[in-house]
């Protein structure tokens, strides 16, 4: 997979080990008021409206007014999704961007099959048509320097080994609910008053493409719900260098 650089050369580099350690402990507005601060409008948030993206698209909207918030359409996502951006867009008056796979889902399967059911070569295909291709085409468009992503913790492996600021292909990534545990994501949906997606109450903790996503039994960690092979990450997250995954692979 060609990697994607888009950090300025010429822009002064940020010195990640000294910024985390002063952001490890830092409420999520402070990392995101850092991230105002720091990139200006060469920022952008993505979100999939899952099961609690309300909270990251209200708490980056209260900080970063306007931010662009970058929408994967992957032409496979519930209906129930569709109608949960658009609410989440009117109420919260979000300044969004759509984007979709070059290929239709229509034009995918008639070339390709149905890429999902195949083995790990085919699930790379339909990462990298569905999401990772549109992903970097909307970095690209849009002029970013740094991408806010809602990830946590304790949502699996590799995301607990993450920090509040990473390097990824050239992109700033911020995590600024890293550290959150359900109890705090419910809290702030109760106390703004936001909702869940509509199929969570239906057992979905973690939702993406039809065909990807189940709902969890009780006890069954919410990642469980998201398959796609033996991967629980999509490949929008995960490093694209190999000094980024020694890094990674290293617990650094």
């Amino acid at each position: 997979m060609a990697s994607l650089k888009l950090v300025d050369s010429a822009a002064p580099e940020i010195d990640l080990d000294a910024l985390n350690a002063r952001l490890a402990d830092a409420p999520a507005k402070a990392v995101l008021e850092w991230a105002r601060e720091e990139f200006g409008d060469r920022l952008i948030l993505s979100s999939s409206f899952g099961a609690e993206s309300a909270v990251m698209l209200h708490l980056a909207n209260e900080v970063i007014p306007g931010v662009p918030v970058v929408f994967l359409d992957t032409g496979y996502l519930f209906p129930e999704t569709y109608q949960f951006a658009e609410e989440l867009t009117e109420r919260l008056n979000l300044n969004l961007r759509v984007y979709n796979p070059k290929l239709t889902a229509a034009r995918q399967e008639a070339l390709y099959g149905k890429l999902w059911e195949g083995d790990e070569q085919d699930l790379a295909r339909y990462n990298e048509l569905n999401k990772v291709e549109p992903m970097d085409r909307a970095l690209r468009e849009l002029g970013a320097r740094a991408w806010i992503a809602g990830l946590r913790g304790n949502q699996n492996s590799f995301r607990s080994g993450l920090r509040p600021v990473e390097l990824q292909a050239g992109i700033y990534k911020v995590h600024p609910i890293l550290g959150w545990d359900r109890e705090k994501i419910h809290h702030y949906l109760r106390s703004n008053d936001l909702p869940y997606h509509p199929l969570y109450r239906r057992g979905y903790r973690s939702i993406g493409d039809v065909h990807s996503t189940r709902p969890v039994e009780e006890g069954e960690d919410a990642r469980s719900g998201r398959r796609l092979g033996v991967h629980s990450e999509c490949g929008l997250h995960l490093p694209r260098l190999s000094s980024e995954e020694s890094l990674k692979s290293s617990g650094l």
